[in-house]
């Protein structure tokens, strides 16, 4: 019988940067991006902050693969408008702090961002997108390749290699059902249980590594801590979207107001019509 483990979010941030763990790390990647990924180590970065108001507190943990690339892993719990802006930036800000002055710009290491989202990011039906960069012909339709000395110089085959690539998984929008063994991340990453029929890659020593009773008092007490104001977020989160869809609402009824004013129509037939007072219809008479 599956038990509950430490959430990810929390145990990124402590226990995974421990090279003894890496071996949950690697398991994650290797099923999302379907290859054999070995962690070389974790990079120190001006994001790898740990104050929340900070600006650059963008990136929970970076790391370099084998291959030399920079995976970035983000995790972000509660509600943002503009996360997929704060994706941008995080790509910029590593590619910026990994090019030192006078260094070549064929340099730059891929950069491979990963964003686990526990909120409704954009609209979409799926719960695991992925974007490449490609230039497409305005008028031939044809997608730019590199040309044969440029992969021979950068080791890329395709322009897209050479430009960030973002994954975003869409935690809350999995139905719990795990087709393959990258769905039983997936399962994982929302549900903090782990099968055991599961046999997906990293996940047998995660119930090992990501035992809550593995943790010390101290341990205990900032987890509980770090529960306890996921909820706070949330419900100020909640509030901040529902007050947002309001503002919505209510400028559509004074769009319709000003329509039906428009036509001519009476106040209270206005009123019954899209639930303004008399005295919001009055006042959008005087602006008419």
């Amino acid at each position: 019988m599956s038990k509950k483990l430490i959430r990810f979010d929390w145990a990124v941030k402590k226990l995974l940067r421990n090279k003894a763990n890496f071996v949950v790390l690697e398991g994650f990647l290797s099923e999302l991006l379907f290859d054999t990924i070995r962690i070389d180590k974790i990079l120190e970065s001006e994001a790898n902050q740990t104050t929340n108001d900070d600006k650059y507190n963008r990136v929970d943990i970076l790391t370099q693969n084998s291959k030399g690339e920079l995976v970035i892993i983000e995790i972000q719990s509660t509600y943002e408008i503009d996360y997929f802006h704060r994706m941008v930036y995080g790509t910029s800000k590593i590619l910026s702090e990994h090019l030192d002055l006078g260094q070549p710009y064929s340099n730059i290491k891929k950069i491979i961002s990963i964003n686990v989202v526990y909120f409704d990011l954009g609209q979409g039906k799926d719960y695991i997108y992925k974007g490449k960069t490609s230039f497409e012909g305005m008028h031939q339709k044809d997608i730019l390749q590199l040309s044969s000395q440029q992969k021979m110089t950068f080791a890329k085959q395709n322009v897209a290699d050479i430009f960030p690539e973002y994954h975003i998984i869409k935690v809350n929008q999995f139905n719990d059902i795990a087709k393959d063994t990258l769905d039983e991340w997936i399962y994982f990453l929302k549900n903090s249980e782990v099968k055991d029929e599961f046999k997906a890659k990293g996940l047998t020593e995660a119930k090992d590594v990501l035992d809550i009773m593995r943790l010390d008092k101290e341990q205990q007490y900032g987890y509980n801590r770090y529960l306890d104001s996921l909820h706070l977020k949330a419900s100020e989160a909640l509030s901040l979207k529902i007050e947002e869809e309001e503002k919505v609402r209510k400028d559509e009824k004074y769009e319709i107001a000003k329509n039906l004013i428009v036509l001519g129509l009476d106040d209270a037939t206005i009123t019954k019509g899209t639930g303004l007072t008399l005295a919001e219809i009055e006042s959008l008479r005087h602006q008419k």
